[in-house]
């Protein structure tokens, strides 16, 4: 009969006191009471009848010393699971029960084993980016995609542009990073995208789209940073990209067209500016020498005027001292000058013959030539004959004179 059936001896259990049978299996149950009696030894229980049972280690001052070595290893092994080393550019942020307790820099460190205290490793040095208007690396790839409910912004002049942003960033403080906003990476698109839609929407299409690019990307790095500091993030911009802006696809070509349109204003006032250019300072040079030639004929008549004036002054005065005398020099000077600057051809009538024979044209031909001589002294001409005349004038003054003389002498 087995040694575990009922009836059976007890002598034939393998794991009593009893001798050595090799005739069944153990019983299972028992197995685990003793198991159960010994472990209860370690920790120092008791067995039935309140009896003390053999310890592991044997006998009840063992069982305190083993006790203690085994709970001294637990706490050894676990302080050790406190030790923790931080990279360089990162910090640790030490939370004790859940709290903030301190941030430790690069470096071994040890802080209370969990679950009393943990640790929280933060890359300070990693350089983040987010996109707005379009997310790239789509599939895996270079391709990129774009993001309607972000891109699309209001101007100021009531026009829809698609504007695409790239901004990049990084952890300044580890301890705001991780408990003062749920989500700091996306408070930062949610920060970056009304920064730049306040923007945009302050501005005209026109300088959005040309000249107002590099504004534009400094008043966003510098709004985005003050909301950031404002809600405590712990997050540092450190640059800000635009990197497209432009209508919307449904426009697009209406918009070239206007964009065309432009570009030939442009330059047909370039064109008009340099043909400006090239005639205002010639009209400048012909009227500035137009005025100085209008200037010296000018001189030269006043200096003239004042010259025959001076001149005549002077004739007048020695006319009124020798009226005779100058009447005389004024006619021969004249005639000296008329006879001078034409051609003149002298006969001797007493001692030629009845025939004469002129060659005229040959006589004329130094005349001909002396025409513009003529004409330069026609002024001269004309001062003479004015003289003739004023002597003609006198002399009949004179013989009216003489004959009223003669008169009063016949009379008397």
């Amino acid at each position: 009969m087995a040694w575990n059936e009922p009836g059976g001896s007890k002598d034939n259990d393998p794991w009593g006191g009893g001798k050595k049978n090799d005739q069944g299996p153990p019983d299972l149950d028992e197995v685990v009471k003793k198991f159960q009696d010994q472990v209860s030894n370690i920790f120092g229980g008791k067995g039935k009848g309140g009896e003390g049972r053999g310890s592991f280690f044997g006998g009840g001052a063992g069982s305190k010393i083993g006790l203690g070595v085994v709970v001294g290893g637990a706490l050894f092994l676990w302080g050790l699971t406190g030790i923790y080393i931080v990279d360089e550019g990162k910090r640790g942020v030490e939370l004790v029960f859940g709290a903030y307790s301190e941030t430790t820099q690069p470096g071994p460190h040890w802080h209370l084993p969990a679950p009393i205290s943990t640790v929280e490793i933060v890359d300070v040095s990693q350089i983040r980016n987010v996109e707005i208007g379009y997310r790239s690396g789509v599939d895996g790839g270079a391709a990129k995609r774009s993001v309607l409910n972000e891109a699309m912004m209001l101007t100021q002049d009531e026009n829809i542009v698609d504007v695409n942003f790239a901004i990049q960033y990084r952890i300044k403080n580890a301890q705001d990073y991780l408990f003062n906003l749920r989500s700091p990476d996306e408070t930062l698109r949610e920060a970056t995208e009304s920064a730049v839609r306040e923007i945009v929407g302050k501005s005209k299409m026109d300088f959005v789209l040309t000249e107002g690019r590099s504004e534009m990307v400094q008043s966003a790095e510098i709004l985005i940073q003050d909301i950031l500091d404002r809600y405590v993030s712990g997050l540092q911009i450190t640059s800000v990209n635009m990197q497209d802006a432009q209508p919307p696809e449904q426009v697009q070509a209406a918009f070239s067209d206007a964009v065309k349109a432009r570009e030939d204003e442009q330059r047909v006032k370039n064109e008009a500016e340099a043909y400006a250019n090239d005639i205002l300072p010639k009209a400048r040079g012909a009227g500035a020498r137009m005025f100085e030639e209008a200037t010296a004929y000018k001189s030269k008549v006043v200096a003239e005027a004042e010259g025959q004036t001076s001149r005549f002054l002077q004739v007048l005065t020695e006319y009124t001292k020798a009226p005779v005398v100058t009447r005389e020099r004024m006619y021969l000077d004249a005639m000296e000058t008329v006879l001078n600057n034409t051609s003149k051809v002298m006969l001797d009538v007493e001692g030629s013959g009845n025939l004469l024979y002129l060659p005229l044209d040959r006589m004329m031909a130094p005349a001909a030539a002396a025409i513009p001589m003529i004409e330069q002294s026609s002024q001269a001409a004309e001062v003479a004959r004015q003289v003739a005349e004023s002597r003609a004038r006198d002399r009949m003054a004179d013989q009216v004179r003489a004959r009223s003389t003669l008169r009063s002498r016949e009379t008397r």
